[in-house]
């Protein structure tokens, strides 16, 4: 039986994104004389799926369809079926198969590590480095879970002070708002890794953002580390789809089960035993755990400014009026509390503003200031950067 493998790909905008996944689809071509091997794009660029699809099979009696995706969501969920079914149709005779999207797997989690291993290398201490690894975001949930279930693998036994997961767009936390907080963790360095397979524009608009991160927050050292791109481990990653739709078989998702697989930097629970006294070791410590009851409803943030006198004579007093006006008017003033404390000990540089429980401490706030203070920290988690004195671990 003649089979042809048709790789799906998104399709861009940038020709160059274009170009990349071209380049693999030519690698792993290189890699399979056995069939033919075309490709094609849901969107943006030719030839477009329903083309390539027609014309391999009026060539051949089985064909395969990679979606070279990360992740299964609308695309491959919706999209790729469609297309399918009117091919089916039209050509009754033929054998047609989808591989599962890459979905989540050691081999992919090991190429992120990798190519944020360059910027980790130049920390001096791992355990006071940040790891956000930024995704495309969707509308599935599965997808963006799958998304955070990579990151939390890639963060496991490798000791990294923080791996935080977020998207560019569609969803949340965004990008730009993840790198906010993770600020105030006050990390020495922060690697910034793009879970993406090729370049393209959301590749340039996250290094924009890094840049202007960057330039804001001149104390912490903030690097953009290589999207994953075309590499071995993709590849056979590729054959091991391709290999499983010819099969038939269709796995459980356990690609990254830590009792079948060595995962991440975790290599000592995989197999039989092992895995048997891990899961008792876990039914029984789980039932240990009872979160204790709150007797009090939490703030969500605490504002403290110095009323002593030093303070007071900057302005502090009016300052405290109309942070708690402002916080009234917003209907956040049972949750976000003002109060005035004696002295912080920064006399000569108030009044003197700290937030818990972010830990960040502002000097020299103004009344003028209280307004900024209030829709960008308290409200909006974003610092005022011009107005920080110290972030507090």
């Amino acid at each position: 039986m003649t089979t042809g493998l048709l790789i799906i790909g998104h399709g861009s905008r940038d020709p160059h994104a274009n170009v990349e996944f071209e380049s693999l689809v030519a690698a792993y071509r290189a890699t399979r004389a056995d069939i033919e091997v075309a490709h094609g794009y849901v969107e943006l660029a030719q030839p477009l799926l329903s083309t390539v699809l027609r014309d391999l099979a009026q060539r051949a009696e089985s064909v395969v369809v990679l979606p070279l995706f990360l992740f299964a969501a609308g695309h491959v969920k919706n999209d790729i079926p469609l297309a399918l079914s009117q091919a089916r149709q039209e050509f009754p005779t033929v054998r047609f198969t989808v591989a599962n999207a890459l979905g989540v797997h050691p081999n992919l989690v090991e190429l992120a590590f990798e190519r944020a291993r360059s910027a980790l290398a130049g920390a001096r201490e791992v355990t006071k480095t940040a790891v956000v690894v930024v995704g495309r975001g969707s509308s599935d949930p599965d997808a963006n879970g799958d998304f955070c279930k990579v990151v939390r693998l890639l963060a496991e036994g490798r000791e990294i002070g923080w791996v935080v997961p977020c998207f560019i767009g569609v969803t949340r936390p965004l990008f730009e708002e993840t790198m906010e907080l993770v600020a105030r963790a006050r990390p020495e360095r922060i690697v910034v890794m793009p879970y993406f397979l090729f370049g393209g524009r959301l590749i340039s608009k996250i290094r924009e953002q890094v840049e202007a991160f960057q330039a804001r927050y001149q104390w912490i050292k903030t690097e953009l580390a290589p999207y994953l791109g075309n590499d071995d481990r993709l590849l056979k990653l590729m054959d091991e789809r391709v290999s499983e739709a010819m099969a038939g078989t269709r796995p459980l998702p356990c690609d990254t089960c830590q009792y079948r697989v060595p995962v991440s930097a975790v290599t000592g629970k995989v197999g039989g035993l092992t895995a048997l006294l891990w899961s008792l070791r876990h039914g029984y410590t789980h039932a240990q755990a009872m979160p204790h009851l709150h007797a009090h409803r939490p703030l969500t943030k605490h504002v403290l400014v110095c009323g002593n006198t030093d303070c007071a004579d900057a302005g502090s007093i009016t300052l405290i009026a109309t942070l708690r006006r402002l916080l009234k008017e917003t209907g956040r003033e049972l949750d976000i509390r003002v109060t005035r404390t004696s002295c912080m000990g920064r006399c000569g540089e108030g009044p003197t503003v700290a937030v818990y429980p972010d830990g960040i401490w502002y000097r020299g706030v103004k009344e003028a200031d209280a307004k900024e203070l209030v829709e960008e920290h308290l409200l909006g988690d974003r610092l005022v950067s011009r107005l920080v004195d110290n972030i507090m671990q």
